[in-house]
This record gives C-alpha cells, sequence and structure tokens, in this order.
C-alpha cells in the first residue's frame, strides 16, 4: 500500500477515532496527500469547488427551503389535520396520524431531519397527552422522519443519482415501494404498542369534520401533485420542481394560508441555508477524497478484495447492507454516499445488479441510518423537541430499527418493491 493510500484509509480512520469532525478529518487527511505525493495543492481548491458544481445539487437547498417555508406558513399544521380526521379512529390513532403526517410531508421537504422536525413539534406532545410513552413517541416521530429520504422527492436519492449518474426521477420512484413498506411497518408497531399499554381509541370524525379538514388542507396537499406530477409528466426537472415547490409553498404561505410574513423570511431562510451549508461542505470536502481515492484505484482494489471469495449475488448484497448499517451509524450519511460511491458502484457492475434497484437499497441504507443509534440526526432533532436523552430515545427505538431493516431486506431481495413503478412509467 503506498503512502497516499495509508494516508486515506489508516489515517482518516484515526482522525474519526479521536473525534475530528468528518468533512474536517476529509480536508485533513486530502492535504496530507497532496503534500506527501508532492501534488500542485491548487488541485485541491479546484476539486472542493467542482464537487459542488452540479445543477442537480441545487435541489438540494431548495427542497430544504421549501420544508421550511411550509412549516412556518402552517401548511404542515394542515397536513397533521388530513392525516388525524383520516387514521386516528384505528388503534394506535395517533401514532397513524404521526406516520401518515410523515408520508405527505416527505413527499414535499425530501429530507429526514426536516420532517422529524415538522411532525415531531406538533405530534410527540400530542401523542404523549394521549397516553403514549414520552420516549415511544420521540423514537416513533424519528422513525417517521426516515421517510423524508424514501418517499419522493428524495435528496438523498438525488446525491446518489450525481455520484452514480443515474436518473433521478426514476430513483425518485424507485422509492416509493420502500418507503410505503415502513409506512406499514411502523403504523403496525404503533397498533400493538397502543393494544399492549391499553391506549384508548379516538372517536372517529364524522364527514363533516372530514370535508372540512380537506377543504382547509387542499392547498397543502396540492403541493406534492404539483411537484411530483410535474417531474413525472415531464414538465420541469427535480431540480426545478424544487424551486415550484419554494414558490408554490411562499405564494400559499403568504397570501392563502397568511401566517408567513415578510419579517419571518430572514429566519426561515436562515434555518435552511444553515442546513444546506453543513450538507454542501461535506459534498464539497468529499469530492477531493473522493478524487484521491480515484487516483489511488482504492475503490476497484477494496471492491475486489471484498468481493474475493464471494460468488453468490446475495451473499455480496448481504455484505454491502451490513457494512453500510454499521457505518451509517457513526457516519454522516452524505459522506457515506460520496466516499463509499464508487466503491460500492463497482461491486454492483461487478455482479451485475441494476442501478436504479441498487441505488434504492443505497438511500434505504442511509435514511435508516439517519434514525439509528449513535449519532443519526433524527435522534437529535427528536431528543431536541423531546427533552429526552439520547439513552432513552435509543431504548425505544429498537423495534422500529428492526422494522427498517426488515424494509431494507425486502427491498434487497425483491426487486420488484423498487423497480416496479420505474418500470410502469419508463416501459421499453
Amino acid at each position: 500500500m503506498s503512502d497516499s493510500a495509508l494516508i486515506l484509509s489508516v489515517g482518516f480512520a484515526v482522525l474519526l477515532v479521536v473525534g475530528v469532525p468528518f468533512a474536517i478529518a476529509l480536508l485533513l487527511v486530502t492535504a496530507a496527500v497532496l503534500v506527501v505525493a508532492d501534488i500542485e495543492p491548487i488541485l485541491l481548491a479546484q476539486t472542493l469547488i467542482a464537487g459542488t458544481q452540479s445543477f442537480s445539487l441545487l435541489a438540494i437547498p431548495f427542497f430544504m427551503l421549501a420544508g421550511e417555508i411550509m412549516s412556518a406558513g402552517g401548511l404542515s399544521q394542515r397536513l397533521i389535520r388530513v392525516a388525524d380526521v383520516l387514521v386516528r379512529h384505528l388503534p394506535g390513532g395517533m401514532g397513524h396520524v404521526t406516520v401518515v403526517s410523515a408520508c405527505i410531508f416527505a413527499a414535499i421537504s425530501g429530507s429526514a431531519p426536516a420532517t422529524t422536525a415538522a411532525i415531531g413539534a406538533i405530534l410527540i406532545p400530542a401523542m404523549v397527552a394521549r397516553g403514549y410513552d414520552k420516549a415511544f413517541a420521540t423514537a416513533l416521530a424519528v422513525s417517521a422522519g426516515v421517510l423524508g429520504p424514501l418517499i419522493p422527492p428524495s435528496i438523498a436519492a438525488v446525491i446518489w443519482g450525481v455520484i452514480a449518474e443515474q436518473s433521478i426521477a426514476r430513483l425518485f420512484m424507485a422509492g416509493v415501494g420502500p418507503g410505503l413498506l415502513l409506512a406499514a411497518a411502523l403504523m403496525v408497531i404503533a397498533w400493538v404498542h397502543a393494544v399492549r399499554h391499553g391506549i384508548p381509541r379516538e372517536a372517529r370524525a364524522r364527514w363533516p369534520e372530514i370535508r372540512a379538514a380537506l377543504s382547509e388542507g387542499k392547498w397543502a396537499l396540492a403541493a406534492p401533485a404539483i411537484v411530483l406530477g410535474g417531474i413525472y409528466g415531464g414538465a420541469f426537472t427535480p431540480t426545478e420542481a424544487a424551486i415550484v415547490s419554494c414558490i408554490y409553498s411562499l405564494l400559499v404561505g403568504v397570501f392563502i394560508e397568511k401566517r408567513l410574513t415578510v419579517r419571518q423570511m430572514p429566519e426561515v431562510i436562515g434555518k435552511a441555508m444553515r442546513i444546506t451549508a453543513v450538507v454542501m461542505f461535506i459534498i464539497a470536502a468529499s469530492s477531493g477524497f473522493g478524487w484521491l481515492v480515484a487516483q489511488e484505484q482504492l475503490a476497484p482494489r477494496l471492491a475486489a478484495w471484498l468481493s474475493e471469495g464471494i460468488s453468490e449475488r446475495w451473499m455480496m448484497l448481504m455484505l454491502v447492507n451490513v457494512f453500510l448499517f454499521l457505518i451509517s451509524a457513526v457516519m454522516d450519511e452524505i459522506a457515506v454516499m460520496v466516499i463509499l460511491g464508487p466503491l460500492m458502484i463497482a461491486l454492483a457492475q461487478k455482479f451485475g445488479i441494476d442501478p436504479i434497484h441498487f441505488g434504492s437499497i443505497i438511500v434505504t441504507n442511509v435514511a435508516i441510518g439517519m434514525a439509528a443509534p449513535p449519532i443519526g440526526y433524527c435522534l437529535f432533532v427528536g431528543m431536541a423537541i423531546s427533552g429526552l436523552s439520547l439513552g432513552a430515545v435509543s431504548r425505544a427505538i429498537w423495534p422500529m430499527v428492526l422494522a427498517m431493516l426488515v424494509v431494507l431486506m425486502l427491498t434487497t431481495y425483491v426487486p420488484a418493491f423498487s423497480l416496479w413503478l420505474p418500470g410502469l412509467v419508463y416501459r421499453p
């Protein structure tokens, strides 16, 4: 192994172990390799900039902003009320409301932390008031947030589409099956919890209440229809859809709901900018690291080493899933995709796996990582809302994580779950 390869692998691992932030660790090892290999330093600046210069990546800040505008403009509350009147009467009703609300909000924001924040702020206290344990309520809201990267549009799918050079629209559609499977699994968990703990059922909503909720929520419900309909109808690209989502949410929040004012906009934009800055900084730092990894041919070598002795596709997929689950639980999900993308793609190509199916597996894996202890982003959002410790939320979330792993296995070994919708829309 060359000195450069040693720094990129062992040096990076050591920095992470001692607690250096991911993006900083990436920059440090990249700079070290440039010095050791006597590479012109200007290349680092060029690769950092080049890593963020994809048109598709523009979807990230706009979807982030759309989610913030919807929350501030009152549209997320409308979506929750619609879900409430539809499913609250079932056993575990408020849990079902949480999951259904997350499905609808995910179809607008594309972000797991944004989905967790939007529904958790309202529904964690609501579930506790209905008799749910606070840790369970928090864990369910955190797990429902995972639907953000699965139900299209998906920021994770945008990033993977750029890395793997695959159709982002097809990757969006490939997330529908896993997303609906996970939603169903979480609703089963909510039902079992409610029955075991004797949580009383809510009264069934009568037609006048349902009609009123649908009427008040029609503008919020139209948002995902416009965004997804425009993408799949060919009216605009995923990036343009993100911009349309922002404009639509802004117009509705200001002129129809009238809950959003000009004075609120700096704060709303600031929140979206802070989250976007973190995401783009990681992508930029990862691009220089990834360039050096490609120069050293580490991905093909590691892929050959990992697959040595493995002749069956199912064994390779199991290895990928175990590896990604473990690494996503302790590493930033964006960095996982950017850094390990070349390796994963090399493995998929060697075993002849459909690239859209494989993209669905990758996105599902990193989505689970956003809720898996110890450092999932959604965990910390849920902790901030509920005031509980990481240990309390982690203990309550393991049944949900196991359900996510079941969904991951079905997505991995039953390709139809992710490929049926792309195959239906894009017929040969």
